[in-house]
């Protein structure tokens, strides 16, 4: 049975997003093989919050910039971490390297911020989405976030080509 540790900036909710349905389908898959379960947030209750204890799973609240972060899953010694974005990689992410270094380190990305940033911008100016446009200190934040990961989970076609051919991130 492996041990799986989910870093949430927020608690899943299927029901206001399509983040929380996509987290709800990774964390059945991973009950579904059997796996044990856990999942930690910085973030404050929410009324529209999954009730993962129906399902099983072990919830904390943790502290951002906390060393208790560190003694909890050093007791935990999860084979797997899964960031569901890349903001809660670059919170947490040198902290799981640092303390279970044999852990995987997986990347949710849902989609790329950087990308959705760039389109939400050449929207609003009426203009054609490129390269230049891209171009920001989000960009380089994702793109950090999934260079210091061993997976990256990617829905978008698009996406990963943009990925692999533009930023000659292995496939």
């Amino acid at each position: 049975m492996r041990r799986i540790l989910i870093i949430g900036k927020v608690w899943p909710e299927p029901n206001s997003s399509a983040a929380g349905t996509r987290m709800m389908q990774l964390i059945h898959h991973f009950i579904d093989k059997g796996d044990q379960v856990t999942f930690v947030s910085s973030a404050k209750d929410s009324f529209y919050q999954e009730d993962l204890s129906q399902l099983n799973i072990s919830c904390s609240f943790v502290q951002l910039n906390d060393s208790s972060f560190n003694e909890f899953i050093e007791k935990l010694d999860p084979n797997i971490v899964i960031f569901d974005r890349f903001m809660t990689e670059e919170q947490f992410g040198w902290r799981v390297m640092d303390t279970c270094p044999n852990a995987m380190r997986v990347l949710n990305t849902e989609d790329l911020h950087f990308l959705r940033e760039a389109r939400h911008k050449a929207l609003k100016r009426d203009e054609k989405l490129d390269f230049e446009t891209l171009r920001s200190d989000l960009q380089l934040r994702e793109l950090a976030a999934i260079y210091r990961s061993d997976i990256s989970l990617m829905v978008s076609d698009f996406e990963v080509k943009l990925l692999t051919e533009t930023y000659q991130i292995p496939s």
